[in-house]
């Protein structure tokens, strides 16, 4: 059943408009995120549902509630800033007790739940501290303890992570989907780092100037990029032009080669100019075995990149790469080395125009 239910979301400043028409069910427990480049409303859309924002059109349901029209306080969600916003004048305890006294809890409530929360953020001897004697990880840790500790319907999280070290964060992101999968809160995590989107989420939603390009699973968005701009933006991607030869068929000519795609064709038209993508990964050089796609190249170079080595190879009039994992008993080819690369009809994915 529908948790959050947001239909025809529209934001406009003046005669500008960075929300477009945004639709998106949200399940009760599910773990989403918003990714996306600057600019692209991600931030915007997250403090509409918070209430920091009004929309100029739509609706926002949470459990089958109208919320579009009520203040912050009244929506029953927490949310977690990119800059922490921590009381610097306040102890931790304090921090994490603000929510609750502001509802009126009475005082022994508060002392418990702040200890339930220090336990859960494994920070329970540093209730007395104040925000400036803690690390930056720490004091996201108090933000989020301070942000869940009125045991809110829905979680929301601005960047939280973007202005820690990329060790702490890698830590940080683990604790906070685990922590969010104890709880069971339904959540709604914003980004612009794609690996942090692809570890953490159910699904993500994928923003384009104020758009969702699409929205599916880590693997469907990774593996399964519709536009684009999807298939640029999360991963590595090769991008190149094909013609369409045979569409019942799903025939391509990609540098004067025949080759198939999976993908339907039932919209294009024979000639038609087409952006096919192929991830470097699901390339391999030599010889076709079956029905795998092969066309011929020369390699132009070899990265070693430690784990993985990239390899750049031209084809006719457009250049691929593709990654190998690193083997010390397997020989690299060379600069020059004449090869054939090959692929499935699954891994030459036809992009659908950007809108």
């Amino acid at each position: 059943m529908t948790f959050i239910d947001i239909r025809g979301l529209k934001k406009s400043f003046g005669p500008t408009t960075v929300v477009h028409d945004f639709d998106l069910s949200v399940e009760r427990g599910e773990f989403i995120s918003f990714l996306g480049p600057s600019g692209c409303g991600k931030t915007t859309i997250l403090r509409m549902i918070a209430g920091f924002e009004s929309a100029t059109a739509g609706s926002i349901a949470i459990a089958g509630k109208e919320v579009a029209h009520l203040p912050p306080a009244k929506r029953d969600v927490g949310m977690v800033f990119q800059s922490y916003a921590l009381f610097p004048n306040m102890t931790v305890a304090d921090n994490i007790a603000f929510g609750l006294r502001v509802a009126k809890r009475s005082a022994d409530e508060i002392r418990t739940r702040v200890r339930q929360m220090l336990d859960l953020i494994k920070l329970p001897h540093l209730g007395e501290r104040y925000p400036y004697q803690l690390s930056g990880g720490q004091q996201q840790r108090v933000a989020l303890a301070r942000a869940i500790a009125v045991k809110p319907q829905v979680l929301l999280l601005d960047e939280p992570l973007s202005a820690l070290d990329a060790k702490i964060r890698v830590s940080l992101r683990e604790e906070i989907r685990a922590l969010q999968k104890e709880l069971g809160i339904t959540t709604i995590f914003v980004t612009h780092d794609q690996e942090e989107a692809l570890s953490m989420s159910d699904r993500i939603v994928v923003l384009s100037e104020g758009r969702a390009e699409q929205i599916g699973t880590p693997f469907e968005v990774y593996n399964y990029p519709r536009t684009r701009f999807v298939a640029s933006f999360v991963g590595t991607l090769n991008l190149l032009a094909a013609e369409v030869v045979e569409p019942a068929a799903g025939r391509l000519a990609l540098d004067g080669r025949t080759v198939s795609t999976a993908s339907s064709l039932a919209v294009r038209g024979t000639g038609e100019t087409v952006t096919v993508a192929m991830r470097p990964e699901a390339l391999s050089l030599g010889a076709a075995a079956g029905d795998r796609n092969a066309i011929p190249g020369t390699v132009e170079d070899v990265a070693f990149l430690g784990a993985v080595v990239r390899i750049r190879v031209r084809l006719d009039a457009q250049t691929v790469s593709l990654d190998a994992f690193n083997q010390p008993s397997v020989s690299l080819p060379k600069k020059g080395d004449a090869v054939t690369l090959t692929f499935t009809r699954e891994d030459l994915l036809v992009l659908e125009e950007d809108r």
